[in-house]
């Protein structure tokens, strides 16, 4: 193991992503909203909205103040919105009981709205530099791989992983945290799923997977991605796109509109996008226009209801649609 992490420490050291909210130039807060914008979205897709994002509300309080259109339209197309309203749920708690202070706990951390065990640890690991393992999808990958010679098959991780991920983290703090995010780093650029560019991994000459001849890679046991064309899923990122059009430069994706915001840093970085807040009142979508998005009436109607039901638009009595005040 010390082998191991020397080699991947100074992997590290020469490969990190420059991102935002990384080697502290963020808050704690900063951090949480990175990881839950990171849930299911490429890195390189969230950087421009956590700019974005963070320059127009830098702290709890601030997002907890905005209404829902302008947190829904900020959002953008980073895809399933739910998200952006979990999140400003976290931020009123945050706001409320914690005086705008993100706790420091991980019992106080996953009672917050939308904040899981991943997240928590994240937090705790990434902005505090508490020793917790942190256990995501490509750390279980990179250290089923390399120390269990084996692939890891997706789903929830299970007791073997969890034991894996605790045993082999450094015991002190600083290295701990340093370990979490340069595994994850691996998983991400690296040892991928389905290609690993074993040729250029510094943990290649102690990889047991590697060793073995790569038994069953990419194999997963979770469900085949599913197609987008034509689903439920399609219909209610046509609809929130319509709306967030309306709400934002005449029609403009938020996440590409605009100038240079101020980071929660003080950055003003020279690709960052701003966004504008949206209009009061918010606009409404003519029923007219709600009905030439999409086809087939009946599809679209059960998108719009259950879009209603999740709280990501509201219905007004002419049948128009608008984001919620």
């Amino acid at each position: 193991m010390t082998a191991i992490r020397t080699a991947l420490f100074a992997w590290w050291d020469a490969n990190a992503r420059d991102l935002p909210w990384r080697f502290g130039r963020t808050t704690p807060w900063g951090v949480l909203v990175s990881e839950v914008m990171s849930q299911q979205t490429q890195m390189s897709r969230v950087v421009p909205y956590w700019l974005s994002w963070m320059g127009t509300w830098p702290d709890a309080a601030a997002l907890a103040s905005a209404s829902t259109a302008e947190v829904l339209t900020t959002w953008g197309r980073l895809g399933y919105p739910r998200r952006a309203l979990r999140l400003q749920e976290c931020a009123k708690v945050v706001a409320g009981r914690y005086h705008d202070a993100l706790p420091a706990t991980y019992d106080e951390l996953v009672a917050l709205p939308g904040v899981g065990d991943y997240t928590a640890s994240a937090v705790l690991s990434f902005a505090r530099g508490q020793r917790i393992p942190v256990i995501d999808t490509n750390i279980r990958r990179v250290l089923s791989r390399v120390l269990l010679g084996k692939e890891s098959l997706g789903g929830s991780a299970n007791r073997e992983e969890r034991d894996l991920a605790e045993r082999v983290l450094p015991s002190k703090a600083p290295d701990s945290a340093t370990w979490n995010q340069a595994v994850m780093e691996l998983g991400a650029l690296v040892c991928t799923a389905k290609a690993p560019l074993c040729d250029s991994c510094p943990l290649a000459p102690r990889c047991r997977f590697l060793a073995a001849g790569r038994p069953g890679l990419g194999e997963r046991r979770t469900r085949p991605r599913q197609r987008f064309q034509g689903t439920n899923r399609q219909v209610r990122g046509k609809i929130l796109e319509a709306l967030r059009g309306m709400s934002v430069n005449g029609g403009v994706d938020g996440a590409a509109a605009g100038t240079q915001p101020v980071t929660a840093t003080g950055v003003q970085p020279a690709t960052a996008p701003e966004v504008q807040p949206a209009t009061v009142p918010v606009p409404t979508l003519p029923r007219d226009r709600v009905e030439a998005l999409w086809g087939d009436h009946v599809q679209l109607d059960a998108c719009i209801a259950s879009l209603d039901e999740d709280g990501l638009i509201e219905i007004m009595p002419d049948g128009s649609l608008r984001l919620p005040r």
